[in-house]
């Protein structure tokens, strides 16, 4: 009895000790690393004064690695030339070989941005900043505030905020300049970058001083103003450090003077003429005048779809040279091409998509039209009955268009019966079909707007999808209160711009001239607009756009 006892005693300690070396040895996962790293040590120590070094380390307490560096560190004052920093492999040090003279009594600062991370979760170190001072003392001011694009809802991340000192060296060109202390060119004094933050910016470790304040949108990196394809803001005043001012700075593209590049051949009758600067509108375009010798010849310019260039078209000539004549405003501009046999273009015709209620039935040509035949074109509804209408032709788009009374929940059907178009080749159309329908009203929304504080008139307001897409906009000189009927259902929002010039159309800024653009106010949140119902909603163009909530504004349903 006894020894059975045993053996079952002896039997329970051998399942127990499975048990516990299986516990043991099994694999887990643990709580996940969310802690950065942080920095044990460096040489010189960080906010070291009589800085003379060539080399600086930096020691963290775990292995870590650097993670776009070349985006996320902002060096304030710039450096001519760049320091090298190794390794770009992981490790616990970060060495900083400066390659650049430094300036005398001047505090400088690294800030890593979030380029410092752990090598296995990839916490950053967010922020962290290096700084030292050639001098005596860290200099300790400092600014902020938000920057703001003057036209778009919401800014890009990324933008460099700049202050250049106002001293005997200064003046506003030096925007366009790259720092080159060697030519005496200064550069930006302070310089930081609003990184993956979007709207603030801080500049830190000033001196007191005058300086003038730019924000830049800095595409190349390069600490220069390219207004060709970048975007700035500035404050016009000269602005005094210290002070608890916060700016704010408003990004816009200048419109830059209208330039023509020498025009190729595309086609035995098309030149094709590429441009930069301010884009040529059909009242707006251009002066070009195409010459063979000495004789001008009939040409039709018109806009390239979806390309900065414009396409003189002309009647195939026997030569093999032609002399083009640009002029705009002050602009003149001749250039000499010569010419080879080439394919003809042939025409063609294709629909304008109409997009809502209000929309005109349109179709466009591969070539610019000359000739309009009404007896060969004929719009019907869906009960075959005649349908008055009238045309109106957008050479500049190469688009006609055609006016008529809609009604709801109608088909329109356009023939147009050959040689009803003729283009500048003598080509005419075949027989041609093209349709569109309206929906019942039930299946349309309204919106009825009313804007309140305004500052000045006239206002212009857009309606947009949420893409962005303008749907309708109205001009608006002393009423505050807008109808936009017979809507698709869509969730929509609203854009506002004070139109100082009165030319009907947004105008941004000018840097050198010291003149802001003006100014957009974007409605914060969405309206709802829903099939066969009235909204109702208050626009008030005081309150500056914040990220939506969703707006809920007041509704009622139709009375049939």
């Amino acid at each position: 009895m006894m020894l059975k006892n045993t053996s079952k005693y002896i039997l329970f300690l051998f399942v127990i000790l499975l048990i516990s070396c299986a516990k043991r040895g099994s694999i887990t996962g643990g709580l996940k690393d969310t802690i950065a790293p942080s920095l044990r040590t460096s040489f010189p120590e960080n906010f070291s004064t009589n800085f003379k070094e060539k080399q600086i380390k930096l020691e963290f307490d775990e292995i870590v690695i650097l993670k776009n560096i070349r985006k996320q560190l902002v060096i304030s004052p710039p450096m001519k030339n760049e320091p090298l920093i190794i390794p770009t492999t992981a490790s616990k040090t970060i060495t900083i070989k400066i390659k650049d003279t430094l300036q005398p009594n001047t505090t400088y600062s690294f800030n890593f941005g979030q380029s410092i991370t752990d090598n296995n979760e990839g916490n950053p170190l967010n922020q962290f900043k290096y700084v030292f001072s050639t001098g005596t003392y860290i200099d300790s001011l400092a600014i902020g505030g938000k920057v703001k694009y003057a036209y778009e809802k919401e800014p890009e991340s990324f933008i460099s905020v700049m202050l250049y000192e106002v001293n005997d060296a200064y003046n506003d060109s030096v925007v366009y300049s790259q720092k080159d202390p060697d030519k005496k060119i200064p550069g930006p004094t302070y310089i930081t970058n609003t990184l993956d933050s979007l709207k603030t910016f801080s500049l830190e470790n000033l001196k007191a001083g005058k300086y003038r304040l730019i924000a830049l949108k800095d595409l190349n990196n390069n600490n220069k103003f390219d207004p060709k394809t970048e975007k700035i803001g500035f404050i016009k005043e000269f602005i005094t450090i210290p002070n608890d001012t916060l700016y704010e700075l408003e990004l816009f593209q200048e419109i830059t003077p209208f330039k023509a590049f020498k025009p190729t051949q595309e086609t035995g009758n098309r030149l094709l003429m590429g441009y930069e600067g301010k884009k040529p509108e059909a009242n707006s375009k251009p002066k070009i005048t195409l010459k063979h010798n000495n004789e001008i010849l009939t040409s039709i310019i018109t806009k390239m779809p979806k390309k900065d260039s414009l396409q003189i078209w002309y009647k195939p000539i026997k030569t093999d040279s032609l002399k083009v004549e640009v002029s705009l405003n002050e602009y003149n501009k001749a250039f000499s091409l010569k010419t080879r046999s080439n394919k003809k273009d042939t025409l063609t015709i294709n629909s304008v998509a109409a997009v809502s209620f209000q929309d005109l039935l349109g179709i466009e040509s591969s070539t610019p039209l000359v000739k309009f035949d009404e007896s060969k074109m004929k719009l019907i509804d869906g009960d075959s009955t005649a349908v008055k209408f009238t045309t109106i032709y957008d050479e500049f788009n190469q688009k006609l268009f055609f006016d008529f009374k809609k009604e709801p929940a109608k088909k329109y059907i356009l023939d147009l019966l050959p040689g009803a178009l003729t283009d500048l080749f003598e080509q005419t159309n075949d027989t041609l079909n093209f349709q569109m329908s309206t929906k019942e009203l039930e299946q349309y929304g309204n919106l009825k707007l009313k804007l309140e504080k305004i500052k000045s008139f006239p206002v212009i307001v857009e309606l947009l999808k949420s893409s962005g897409e303008v749907v309708a906009s109205q001009y608006i000189e002393k009423d505050a209160t807008i109808d936009f009927t017979l809507l698709d259902p869509a969730q929509f929002t609203l854009r506002a711009i004070y139109d100082d010039n009165k030319n009907k159309q947004y105008d941004p800024g000018n840097f050198m001239e010291q003149k802001y653009a003006e100014e957009v106010i974007y409605f914060s949140g969405e309206i709802d607009v829903r099939a066969n119902w009235d909204v109702e909603q208050v626009f008030d163009l005081s309150i500056p756009y914040t990220p939506p909530p969703k707006t809920d504004p007041k509704k009622k349903k139709k009375s049939n």
